[in-house]
């Protein structure tokens, strides 16, 4: 299976951009077969090495990129088969038509990679929402939540993107700040560097911390202690409270959902502990990394969860594949009779350094009360 997908995502663009009927000169044919060909077989191969026991970065970097590329190159090859019905009505014939779709592809496949790859590349843009929690005191309205997630420190060094991240979270005056999860891609000792500047944010209340699925490929207590040496409170199945004003603000946190496969003792998604001697009648704003955690935490009765994971889907169109494992790509929704979920489309990306009409995110929620 895994095979036939792989040959299937390099035929298709191959097909339409040199066998589709445009008769192309021979050696255009051939130059772009062999391309084609050389990155068939290379492709697996890096993947294995960069992600693999060797995590070699630059195999990594090339992997990732051929992955954004072909997915793109095959989306819209899919989706020119509208483009040869239209020219098929209007009596363009071939190869007109099939040079016209091949050359459309191309043209639209090469601008969404590079605006993709300034957008994967580039500060987030702050996304502000104001978010009524009716549980809450008066005394915490106008609570300034900032929601990071998905930051994927990988094979692309992006230590100097990572200190202008921490400038504009710093910028925002926060009373709380979250890190959902998938800190990072590669061992605590690659990624250090990277992730320093995290220590450099600041809160007002606190700054938590959860594991993402990614953590579990990897060192999930390694970046739990790391956290916590740079000034974080990992909420490992936890809960702390906060308060202003008199009123008072449960934080609590559980681990991914895949940590109980992760072999790791302890790890598991546990909301029962993190919520263990927290008073019923406050509100609880919980840290998930996957948004399909809502579920439990509709039946637990809790306010808001924010969550990541999803990144938006962050290569149009696999947001639809992301939709078929979570219940939501992003924004705000509401589950159950008081439960809201905001999912973030993420402040990295995973893997092809690109981003498609998924554009990432550095989050401010200010939570609002009913009087």
């Amino acid at each position: 299976m895994v095979v036939a997908v792989l040959v299937l995502l390099f035929l298709l663009p191959w097909w339409t951009l040199f066998a589709a009927g445009a008769d192309w000169p021979f050696p255009v044919v051939l130059v772009g077969s062999v391309v084609f060909a050389a990155a068939l077989f290379a492709f697996p191969v890096l993947m294995v090495r960069g992600h693999g026991r060797r995590r070699s970065d630059p195999a990594a970097r090339a992997a990732d990129t051929t992955l954004g590329i072909v997915w793109v190159l095959f989306a819209w090859s899919a989706l020119s088969g509208l483009l040869r019905l239209v020219l098929f009505a209007f009596g363009v014939g071939d190869p007109a038509r099939s040079r016209i779709v091949a050359v459309a592809v191309a043209v639209v496949a090469a601008v969404l990679l590079v605006w993709g790859h300034h957008e994967a590349m580039r500060l987030p843009r702050v996304k502000r929402l104001d978010v009524t929690v009716p549980r809450l005191g008066r005394g915490l309205d106008g609570t300034r939540v900032v929601v990071l997630a998905d930051t994927h420190y990988g094979p692309i060094d992006r230590a100097d993107w990572s200190a202008r991240v921490a400038e504009a979270v710093n910028e925002l005056d926060a009373d709380i700040v979250c890190h959902a999860g998938d800190i990072a891609d590669g061992t605590l000792d690659q990624r250090r560097g990277q992730a320093a500047p995290l220590g450099t944010m600041r809160s007002q209340l606190a700054k938590v911390y959860v594991t993402g699925n990614h953590e579990y490929f990897g060192e999930a207590q390694g970046w739990l202690d790391h956290m916590a040496e740079l000034g974080w409170e990992p909420l490992h199945n936890r809960h702390l409270v906060v308060q202003r004003g008199g009123d008072s603000l449960v934080l609590a946190g559980v681990d991914d959902v895949t940590a109980a496969s992760s072999g790791l003792a302890g790890h598991r998604a546990n909301l029962d502990g993190a919520l263990a001697g927290a008073d019923p009648e406050l509100p609880v704003l919980l840290v998930a990394h996957q948004p399909k955690y809502v579920g439990q935490a509709a039946s637990a009765g809790i306010d808001l969860q924010v969550s990541g994971h999803t990144h938006g889907g962050q290569i149009w169109p696999f947001n639809f594949l992301v939709r078929i494992d979570q219940p939501v790509v992003h924004g705000l929704s509401r589950h159950g009779a008081r439960t809201q979920l905001y999912t973030s489309r993420g402040t990295g990306f995973w893997g092809p350094p690109f981003r498609v009409f998924a554009p990432s995110e550095i989050t401010l929620l200010t939570l609002r009360s009913n009087g």
